[in-house]
């Protein structure tokens, strides 16, 4: 898997909600340097997790459509003698 790498204007909206978040929900107050670090751990170290779970489920979803893409195609075959 490669790194997942945002763009300067990304990690500053990143690491803004980030420091929001601390204020907001834990009353800390966090600096724009230790957001950034907290960042690159979290993606390090958790992202994987979150892009795997999305991977899988874009899977399904994949594997639901051939279903129905299967089916159809099987609705459009016509009877003969011949089997499968």
């Amino acid at each position: 898997m490669t790194i997942v790498d945002f763009s300067k204007d990304e990690k500053a909206i990143l690491v803004r909600r980030m420091q929001a978040y601390f204020a907001d929900e834990l009353q800390q107050q966090i600096g724009q340097f230790d957001a950034e670090f907290l960042l690159d751990f979290i993606s390090r170290e958790i992202g994987p997790y979150y892009y795997n779970r999305g991977l899988y489920d874009a899977q399904t979803v994949l594997n639901a459509r051939v279903e129905d893409l299967q089916d159809s195609i099987y609705q459009l075959e016509k009877h003969t003698d011949f089997r499968k």
